[in-house]
Formats: C-alpha cells, sequence, structure tokens
C-alpha cells in the first residue's frame, strides 16, 4: 500500500448535546477515491471540518504525507492541498461565478474582468462543468450554484479533494465525465474523499469505502469486499429497501392540476418554461426528471404562486388559479416543497414552532383577533415532532441545530397537515442520508396512497424509479415526453436529459 497522504487518529469532538466523532481512525491513500459513507449525524461533516481546519478536535492527530500536521484554520488546509466542496453552499451572491471563484485566493491582487473569466471558462471546459462566468450567483439554480463550488476547489489545484454530495446536480452522463476528472487526478497521486449517500455511486467508483455511525468507526473495506446491502445495514444499523417504495396504484382519473401552454421567464427574463402542458392526477406521483437549471425551478414557482406566467393557464380542481398568489393557492389545496430548505422553506434563526407555524398562525384555531396562541403553536410542534419522529431538542429549539432529514421531515409535517390537493415537491431528499431518504419516501406514497397528486422534481433516476407513477423529462423549458414508469428505462431518460431523444409511450397508461 502506498503512503498515506492523510490519516485522522483517535479525532474526538463533543459538542454541549453531542459526540460527534468518538476516537475515530481515518486513513485516505495517494491515488485512491475513498467513499465516506453514514447517516446525517454519523459525524462526517465533522470529522472533514476537522480535516479543513474549520473546526477542532479535541482530542487525535492528524498527519499529511506521514508528517504531523497542524490544521487550526482553513487557510492551513489549503496550504498542505486539502480543498473541500460542502453540502451547503459558501458562496457571495452578489458576486459573479469567476468573482466567487477567485474569492480568497491571495495570488490574485488586482481583478481583470475578462482574463479572470477567461481563466473560469477555460477550466469550466477542461472539466466539463458548464457554467457562466459572468453570471452572477444569485440568479443561478442550486445545481449551478454547486459546479461553482467544485470550480472553486479545482481552481486551487488541491491534491486532497473532499467532496461532499457533488453529483446530486448531474445527469448520468455528467457524472461519470466527474469520476473520469477525479480518477485522472488520483493517477497523478492525488487523495479524494467522497462523501455520499449514493450506494451505486460508491460501487462505481470508489477504491475503499469507511462507514460511520454515531460518531464511531463501524468499518473500513474495498469495494470488491462488499455490497449496497451490506453498507446500508452497517450505515443505519438495520436492513434497508433498496427497490421500488411506490407500490399501490393508486392514480385516479381525477385531474387535479392542468397546466396549458405554459411560458415562465428566469431571473434574467429568459423563457425558462417553454409553452407547458401537462397533467397532474389524483393518487399519483409524476416524477420530472433532468438536470438543474433546465426550468424546474421556475415551473414550481409559478405553480406555487411564487413567480408570474407570461403566458397559458393553471387550472386547479377545475379552477383557473393562474393569477392567484401564494396564500390563496395554499388555501386552494396546494403545497411546497421548494429545493433550497433554508432559502425559501425554513428560518434558520426560528424556533421549531415557529417554523411550524409559518402556515398556520393566521388560521381561526391559532390565533384569535391578530393575537397568536403559542401555546397552541407549541402543540402543533410537538405532535408534528412525534408524528413524523423528528429528532430535534423540542419545540423550542433553533431550526439550525437539526440535521437536513429532521428538517425535511419538519417541512413535510407542515406542508401536509392540511391534507393539500397537490404537493409540489423539488428535491425532496437532496443531501440526505438513506434513513431519511427512506423516512420522507414513505411520507410521499402516503400522501399520494391518501389522495393527493405529487409533482416530484429530482435529478436521482433511482429515487424516480422508487417513487413515480408516470415520468417527464425536461430539458430547456420542454418536457421531452411523459411516460408511464414501467415503460421508462435508463438509458432513453438519460439520452432525454441530454436533448438527444425524445421519450414515446402513451402517458395515461
Amino acid at each position: 500500500m502506498a503512503e498515506a497522504t492523510v490519516q485522522m487518529l483517535g479525532i474526538r469532538k463533543q459538542f454541549p448535546s453531542v459526540l460527534a466523532n468518538d476516537n475515530v481512525d481515518f486513513t485516505a491513500y495517494a491515488g485512491e477515491i475513498h467513499a465516506l459513507l453514514g447517516e446525517n449525524g454519523a459525524g462526517k461533516s465533522t470529522l472533514m471540518s476537522i480535516l479543513t481546519g474549520v473546526l477542532q478536535p479535541d482530542s487525535g492527530e492528524i498527519r499529511i504525507n506521514g508528517e504531523t500536521a497542524s490544521i487550526r484554520t482553513p487557510k492551513d488546509a489549503l496550504q498542505h492541498g486539502i480543498g473541500m466542496i460542502y453540502q451547503h453552499f459558501k458562496l457571495v451572491k452578489p458576486f459573479t461565478v469567476a468573482e466567487n471563484i477567485v474569492l480568497g485566493d491571495g495570488n490574485v491582487r488586482v481583478l481583470k474582468k475578462k482574463k479572470l473569466e477567461a481563466q473560469v471558462k477555460a477550466l469550466s471546459e477542461r472539466y466539463s462543468i458548464e457554467i457562466n462566468p459572468s453570471t452572477l450567483v444569485w440568479q443561478l439554480s442550486i445545481g449551478e450554484q454547486q459546479r461553482v463550488e467544485i470550480l472553486k476547489v479545482l481552481y486551487r489545484n488541491a491534491n486532497i479533494l473532499i467532496l461532499d454530495e457533488p453529483t446530486a446536480v448531474l445527469t448520468a452522463e455528467e457524472v461519470k465525465e466527474l469520476f473520469v476528472t477525479l480518477r485522472k487526478m488520483t493517477e497523478n497521486g492525488c487523495t479524494v474523499i467522497f462523501i455520499t449517500h449514493k450506494m451505486n455511486e460508491v460501487m462505481d467508483y470508489a477504491d475503499r469505502i469507511t462507514v460511520l455511525r454515531d460518531g464511531r468507526l463501524v468499518k473500513t473495506m474495498t469495494k470488491a469486499e462488499t455490497d449496497e446491502k451490506e453498507l446500508a445495514k452497517l450505515m443505519v444499523g438495520r436492513e434497508i429497501s433498496m427497490g421500488r417504495r411506490n407500490t399501490t396504484d393508486t392514480t385516479t382519473e381525477r385531474e387535479l392540476l392542468r397546466v396549458q401552454e405554459l411560458t415562465v421567464l428566469n431571473d434574467k427574463k429568459l423563457e425558462a418554461v417553454r409553452k407547458l402542458s401537462f397533467s397532474l392526477y389524483g393518487g399519483e406521483i409524476l416524477g420530472i426528471a433532468g438536470v438543474s437549471g433546465n426550468g424546474q425551478k421556475e415551473l414550481m414557482e409559478a405553480l406555487s404562486g411564487l413567480r408570474p406566467a407570461v403566458s397559458g393557464t393553471i387550472t386547479l380542481k377545475g379552477e383557473n388559479i393562474t393569477k392567484r398568489s401564494v396564500r390563496q393557492r395554499i388555501s386552494d389545496g396546494v403545497a411546497f416543497i421548494p429545493e433550497d430548505r433554508y432559502g425559501f422553506a425554513l428560518v434558520r434563526e426560528l424556533s421549531v414552532a415557529d417554523n411550524a407555524g409559518i402556515k398556520a398562525y393566521r388560521l381561526p384555531e391559532f390565533s384569535r383577533g391578530g393575537i397568536v396562541s403559542y401555546k397552541k403553536l407549541t402543540k402543533q410542534a410537538e405532535d408534528f415532532i412525534e408524528a413524523f419522529e423528528i429528532k430535534t431538542g423540542g419545540p423550542k429549539s433553533l431550526v439550525q441545530s437539526m440535521s437536513g432529514g429532521n428538517a425535511q421531515k419538519l417541512i413535510l409535517a407542515r406542508e401536509t397537515a392540511t391534507n393539500p390537493d397537490v404537493i409540489l415537491a423539488s428535491y425532496p431528499v437532496r443531501g440526505l442520508d438513506i434513513k431519511a431518504t427512506e423516512s420522507i419516501h414513505q411520507i410521499l406514497v402516503k400522501e399520494k396512497e391518501r389522495g393527493a397528486g405529487v409533482l416530484l422534481v429530482s435529478e436521482d433516476l433511482d429515487e424516480i424509479f422508487q417513487l413515480c407513477d408516470r415520468v417527464a423529462v425536461m430539458y430547456e423549458g420542454e418536457f421531452m415526453g411523459i411516460v408511464p414508469i414501467g415503460q421508462a428505462d435508463l438509458e432513453t431518460i438519460g439520452l432525454a436529459m441530454s436533448g438527444a431523444a425524445r421519450m414515446e409511450g402513451d402517458p395515461n397508461a
């Protein structure tokens, strides 16, 4: 075995309410792609934050290339060639893509806009990461913002690269291209540490795998020594179903939502959704697959009332709601789970009870004469915590202290509390671990079995095949066809996501 590039020995990190890392040993070698697995709260992010100097361990030692390394700050980590792409982005939204990429680089003294953008353009083309260097970050979708984070690390020539769920925004072909790039880096002696919840990616691309659970090291093994079923069990401590989770055909002929010739503009005032037409029926989950940035964000915002339609109509249960407000659509039975859970769905600085009551506080059972009953809102939050098995310090604890999976459960609890007819769900399990994903999927299936229509936006084709009754592929603001899930296959969907083919079949079969 080659000399270890990274060694973390006996790492311990205690927070006031949790022991995040309990004497963890972790070793990643030069020339390998090392997958780090574990559900949310397992200690993965804490361990990598210690390696990158964001956090300091209570005890333990870090060695880089056999030498003890003192990594007290992220700057120290960069000097050791360590770069990390975080799950929650660290971008300055009023700045351009190029400005964000060089931000913090001490070698750039004077910003020459055209030269800088040309460098970023060349870098993006080299790694096949499509992005416009002159675009302001606030104008980008969540997926496009993650591409900027990838380029930030590559720009600094890191030889120890840590990636936290970076493929969530890529097509199957782009994932392959990314790992071709990463493999080239390992062939040159680099170390790649890859945090993911996707079993297929681990089995396809990892050389070795380390599993953490409840802050402790469970096992480190080579890919040849394990399989997806065992990895899931090691992560969670019990068997997890990896197959289809939507097993009951409950689709009705009741048309809940009809979209006709809908056109919507993006933040740049360009057409993001182009004369789109489709229907959503009661008791079904209709999936929209596609690469982020092809109009999914604008479509869901238009359906929820957050973004105006330029033309076309949106009909809910036979009534035209195209010009109705967000509040009116909520009253009409539309629920929205946005792709950015902390930017749109939750206020991190507020309590669980406050966030649970964001939609309900106006209702007569929670307020009278403009005076809100916090006792009733707290009771509602307690009911949500119990019914959805939300792990939190209680109704008064802040949302920012919750894991991503539990935060997402809180959103679903709130959005489904009034038994909505239509649930708009954008990337509902993005960044979540396998256990939280299973839980969220069960909630969505339960809602569709209740009779709701669920419109699901996802780039994860495994999720599409696990959940959906029908699937559409969105490309450049248009659908490349809608087919029953039984008539879909990975190759055809992949081609449709790149605009190379249309899906054929009876959409109502």
